[in-house]
């Protein structure tokens, strides 16, 4: 007590030790952190997959697409060259991109594309965040191939909140077309009806020995008697949700979307179009061959969907000679297992001490229906659509429409303008049964570049409601820029009287991406406490491409650290 009343009378000592604690505290973070450094290069492979040869994009020559692999607290810095035929840009889905939103990558969003025979460095840094997220092109649906794992270790000196894995795996789902994927995409657009569904599913770029001449190809995992492996589960397909099993064996789940969860075990996960998950599985069986297995959970009421089952094997080192190779399968649910899914994401509770105290009271309350609906033909070809119409999709009936002169971004910092406006509705415009008989005259959407703009430090709620416009649905929904709590879930309208007193503010999970249960509502919540203009979208891409998205403008706050930084000199021009 003595030295801190003397030290309390020193003005000088004071500042003077402040000012030390700073700049010590800045080397110890300087000293924890590094700078990585990576480059892709956005180029034409032919590659082999289900006895066809053909040419799709991919970076540095690889499907699927390198891992990135850095530590909390990291710079990255990552030079893009597009060497292919088609515009391009990279999202680094679920990073938060604090106070540079010119790195997110979302085309005609916060940048322009990257023209073939361009090049841009992203640079960001990884700012309090760990666990397991993607990267991904963010420019039609190019995404079908071009996409890696990005994995963001503890701190050096830092644990995982769990025991040492031996073993670390990224195990990336996909979809695998045999046409071109950009063909097929101008084919919907000028049908306007739905896409054809994938010829397979992949894992790790293969879709496995259940397919034709995939047996030679299918990706193999050995693992000692004994030891325990993370797998890091990330779905990268473009359309689908999809349940992933290992057979015979427990998975414990330990975290979703680079963030922790309260460990627990179960025999099946769902995992939705852009989400990532977590599992440690230990090798504690019989030695012998096991698949890992993933196949579609489909939710759309008549509509078609890819019936086939991706394998990967899980093999034992210490496998006996002349031991039966026939892996054993797991038992999957079935296609429509909303109990299975829902019974999965309903055990996500986050670990609180790693997260701030939820808010009770939002600032802003947001209520945003998401589905699909029907636009009518316009004079020309006959539309392939139910009924001589084309699909569409929205949110809040507004249609979104990407601009094409510049970028929103750009826009809205060198306020340009006539590309958005910022009235999209907070509500929808008109209230309806929204998962019950929804009358023709809601169906059609109207298509508009509408942003919602929020003030910085603002607490935001949003209800994502699904509707019953052609066909209820589960919905991928991703925020770029935000990770969120996810406060309630449930089937059916969400009624504000009863379904409030039953939120999660304790230990709810934390997301990027949030499936809205088919039928049925989410509420999310999170600071607006990044600044910029961050895009919100449905995470099945042939929805995207029918506008079933909206936008943010988060305002810069008070000072240097709540503002946006300037324009990077190499971004993109339009």
């Amino acid at each position: 007590m003595e030295s801190q009343n003397n030290t309390s009378l020193n003005p000088f000592c004071n500042g003077f030790l402040a000012k030390l604690f700073v700049m010590l505290t800045v080397l110890a973070s300087l000293a924890n952190a590094d700078v990585y450094h990576q480059e892709f290069v956005v180029q034409e492979t032919k590659i082999t997959r289900l006895c066809k040869t053909k040419t799709i994009i991919t970076v540095n020559g690889q499907f699927p697409g390198p891992t990135v692999a850095v530590r909390n607290g990291d710079d990255v810095v990552i030079k893009v060259t597009n060497r292919a035929r088609y515009n391009v840009t990279i999202h680094w889905h679920g990073l938060r991109q604090m106070r540079t939103p010119w790195a997110d990558g979302p085309e005609y969003v916060t940048q322009c594309p990257i023209m073939p025979g361009g090049t841009y460095t992203y640079r960001f840094k990884i700012e309090n965040q760990e666990g397991t997220l993607w990267w991904h092109a963010h420019s039609r649906w190019l995404r079908a191939t071009v996409y890696g794992a990005f994995i963001i270790y503890p701190k050096s000196g830092s644990h995982f909140p769990f025991s040492q894995p031996k073993k670390d795996i990224p195990i990336l789902l996909g979809e695998w077309w045999n046409r071109d994927i950009i063909a097929l995409q101008r084919q919907t657009q000028f049908t306007g009806a739905a896409p054809n569904i994938s010829n397979a599913y992949t894992i790790n770029g293969q879709p496995g020995d259940l397919y034709r001449c995939s047996s030679q190809d299918t990706v193999k995992f050995s693992v000692s008697p004994g030891e325990t492996v993370l797998l890091r589960v990330i779905n990268a397909a473009l359309n689908q949700q999809l349940f992933f099993s290992v057979a015979n064996h427990k998975l414990q789940v330990v975290g979703a979307d680079a963030a922790y969860n309260k460990p627990f075990t179960t025999n099946v996960i769902m995992v939705g179009p852009g989400q990532t998950t977590n599992v440690l599985l230990t090798a504690d069986q019989p030695p012998a061959r096991y698949y890992m297995a993933a196949r579609a959970y489909a939710t759309a009421q008549n509509a078609a969907f890819d019936n086939t089952t991706t394998t990967a094997v899980l093999e034992y080192t210490n496998l006996r000679p002349g031991a039966n190779s026939r892996p054993l399968m797991p038992q999957l649910p079935f296609f429509n297992d909303t109990a299975t899914a829902t019974a999965f994401t309903t055990q996500l509770r986050s670990v609180p001490s790693n997260n701030p105290t939820v808010f009770k009271q939002p600032d802003e309350s947001l209520f945003f229906t998401v589905g699909l609906g029907l636009v009518n033909c316009t004079p020309g070809p006959r539309c392939q659509g139910p009924n001589n119409t084309r699909f569409a999709a929205s949110m809040n009936n507004v249609s979104f429409v990407l601009p094409r002169r510049t970028s929103l971004l750009q826009a809205y910092y060198n306020n340009i303008p006539g590309i958005y406006t910022v009235d999209f509705p907070p509500v929808p415009p008109v209230q309806f049964d929204y998962t019950g008989n929804v009358s023709r005259g809601l169906w059609q959407p109207q298509p508009g570049t509408k942003l919602y703009k929020i003030k910085y430090g603002s607490r935001v709620q949003i209800v994502l409601q699904d509707t019953a416009i052609v066909t209820t649905e589960d919905h991928p929904i991703h925020l770029h820029g935000y990770h969120f709590w996810v406060v309630g879930q449930g089937f059916g309208n969400f009624n504000p009287q009863t379904d409030t007193a039953k939120f999660n503010l304790v230990d709810p999970p934390v997301r990027n991406t949030i499936d809205v249960p088919v039928g049925g509502w989410a509420v999310i919540r999170f600071f607006a406490d990044n600044p910029g203009v961050w895009l919100m979208h449905c995470h099945i891409d042939s929805h995207l491409a029918w506008g079933l998205a909206m936008a943010f403008i988060v305002e810069n706050g008070q000072g240097e650290s709540q503002t946006v930084e300037p324009p990077p000199l190499d971004l993109p021009r339009c």
